[in-house]
C-alpha cells in the first residue's frame, strides 16, 4: 500500500515514527510501502555525497537472520571431538585448499568468485541488538538506536530513477519486532518492502498500469491529487516536509514502465527460476538482481530461521541446500551479466553458533565467532580472511567487528561511513562511530 502518514510533530530522537493514522492510497500489488519510504527529501550524487570513489552502484545484502552456524557450513573443523564437528563432513571447493559444507556444492564451485571471511566478531548473544548492531555498525539497544546502512544509503544517495534507493526482500528482520530500520533518520528512509516473491500471486500490475488500463491509471492519478487536500493539515508536519517537491516521484513508481520491469519476476525464464530455487529465498535472490539491474542502491534479502538451538542437523538438512542453490544462483547470475563487478555482495547474519552441541541436538547463540561472504566491486574472489581456533570458537588472526563490516559496505558505495546524520533535535551523529576498511577483500593488504 501507499501511504501517508498524517501524524503531527516530529519524532523523537532514536525512535522511528509512528505508524498510526495513515491514509492508504491506492497499491502496488506488494506490502509495506509508504510516501516516505519512496520519496528521499534530497537528491544526492551518484557516487557519493562526499565525493569518494565508488566501487560499488548498488549493494545486495543477504541477510542470515537466527546466525548462520560456522562449523557446519564455511568454517568446518572436521579434526574436533564430534560434540563440536557435526554430523557433516567439508568438500573440496574450486579454490585450492577451501574447504565448505558438503551440502554447499554450487557454492563449492563459486567460491573463486566469493571472499570468505572467517574472522567476524563481537560480543553480544542477543538477537535483536545483536541484529541491529550488524545491520548499523553501531552498538545501541535491542529496539534500534541507530539507522541501518541501508537507510543511511537511501539518505545520502537518494534515487538514481524511479525507484526507491533502498529495498528490503521480503521484508525487514524480525524476530519480536522488525528490525534494521531508519532510526532517527524517519520514516522517509525506511526500506521498501516487496512481499514474497515466491509467492503464487505475487505481482505488481498496479505499478505501470497505464499500459493496460488507461482509466484506472487516470484514477491513481485521482488519488494522488487529492492528497493536495491535506497540505493545509500536515504543514509544518516532518515527516512530510518535502512532499511537493517530491510527490511527482510517487506517481512515477506507480506508473512506470521501469518499475514495472523491475519487478516482475514472472518475465524470467523458467529455467533460471528453478536454478534459484523456487522457494521464498531463492525468488527473493533473483528479485534482487532484477532490483539493482533496475538501478536500486541497497537491496536486503531477509533469509531468517537459522536460530537452531535444538535439531540443527534436521533443520540445516533442509537449509543449508535452499542457501546453496539461491546464493550460488546470485553470484554466477550477476557474474554472467556483467553486473558482479558494479555490486558489492554481502551475507551474514547476527553472530555464529556455540561450537559445542547442546542436549537438544543444537547449537546456541555465539557472538565471538561468525563466517561472513562478499563478493563483487572490487572484492578478490578465491580469498579466505582471517580463521578461528581448533574448535571455531574464538577468531585466531584479523578479527572484523561489525563497524568493519558496514564501513566497508558504505565505502563501496562512495559514502563516507563517518558521515554526520542530524537527528530531528539537531544534533549530529556520525554515521559510524568506528570501524575500517576490510582491505584483504580488495587485495590492500
Amino acid at each position: 500500500m501507499l501511504n501517508f502518514s498524517l501524524e503531527s510533530g516530529r519524532p523523537s530522537a532514536f525512535r522511528g515514527p509512528s505508524r498510526r493514522d495513515f491514509l492508504q492510497v491506492g497499491g502496488l500489488g506488494l506490502c509495506g510501502l509508504s510516501l516516505e519510504s519512496i520519496l528521499s527529501s534530497e537528491s544526492r550524487a551518484a557516487e557519493g555525497k562526499a565525493g569518494r570513489p565508488a566501487r560499488a552502484k548498488s549493494v545486495i545484502l543477504v541477510y542470515l537472520g537466527g546466525g548462520l552456524t560456522h562449523h557446519d557450513s564455511f568454517d568446518m573443523k572436521p579434526e574436533a571431538p564430534a560434540e563440536i564437528r557435526g554430523k557433516y563432513s567439508p568438500i573440496a571447493s574450486n579454490v585450492a585448499g577451501t574447504q565448505v559444507c558438503e551440502l554447499l556444492p554450487k557454492m563449492a564451485q563459486c567460491m573463486d568468485k566469493v571472499a570468505l571471511v572467517r574472522s567476524g566478531a563481537h560480543n553480544n548473544d542477543h538477537h535483536e541488538t545483536a541484529t541491529n548492531w550488524v545491520l548499523s555498525g553501531r552498538f545501541g539497544s535491542p529496539f534500534g538506536d541507530y539507522p541501518a546502512i541501508g537507510a543511511v544509503a537511501a539518505h545520502e544517495l537518494g534515487f538514481s530513477g524511479v525507484l526507491p534507493p533502498y529495498v528490503s526482500v521480503p521484508r525487514n528482520p524480525s524476530f519480536t519486532w522488525e528490525l534494521g530500520k531508519s532510526a532517527f533518520l524517519g520514516g522517509r528512509y525506511e526500506s521498501f518492502k516487496t512481499g514474497d516473491p515466491n509467492a503464487e500471486n505475487f505481482s505488481v500490475k498496479d505499478v505501470a498500469v497505464a499500459s493496460r488500463d488507461a482509466a484506472r491509471a487516470d484514477r491513481r492519478k485521482a488519488f494522488l491529487s487529492t492528497i493536495d487536500q491535506l497540505g493545509e493539515k500536515v504543514r509544518g508536519n516532518d515527516q512530510l516536509a518535502t512532499y511537493d517537491e517530491f510527490r511527482g516521484r510517487a506517481a512515477d513508481m506507480i506508473l512506470s514502465p521501469q518499475a514495472q520491469a523491475s519487478f516482475a519476476i514472472e518475465r524470467e525464464d523458467a529455467k533460471l527460476r528453478d536454478r534459484y530455487g523456487r522457494n521464498t529465498f531463492g525468488q527473493s535472490c533473483l528479485l534482487a538482481r532484477r532490483l539493482v539491474e533496475g538501478g536500486v542502491r541497497f537491496v536486503t534479502v531477509n533469509y531468517g530461521g537459522w536460530d537452531h538451538h535444538g535439531k540443527i542437523f534436521e533443520n540445516c538438512d533442509k537449509k543449508l541446500p535452499e542457501f546453496d542453490l539461491g546464493f550460488s544462483a546470485l553470484i554466477e547470475d550477476l557474474a554472467t551479466r556483467g553486473l558482479l563487478k558494479e555490486t558489492f555482495v554481502a551475507c551474514f547474519g547476527e553472530f555464529g553458533r556455540t561450537p559445542l552441541i547442546n542436549k537438544d541436538a543444537g547449537r546456541d547463540h555465539w557472538g565471538p565467532a561468525a563466517s561472513l561472504l562478499f563478493a563483487g566491486a572490487g572484492v578478490q574472489g578465491g580469498k579466505v580472511i582471517g580463521a578461528t581456533d581448533k574448535q571455531g570458537a574464538h577468531v585466531t588472526t584479523r578479527p572484523y567487528a561489525p563497524a568493519d563490516v558496514c564501513y566497508t559496505i558504505l565505502d563501496s558505495l562512495g559514502i563516507d561511513p563517518h558521515v554526520a546524520l542530524v537527528t530531528p533535535d539537531g544534533r549530529t551523529i556520525d554515521a559510524l562511530e568506528e570501524g575500517e576498511l576490510m582491505s584483504p577483500l580488495f587485495g590492500l593488504s
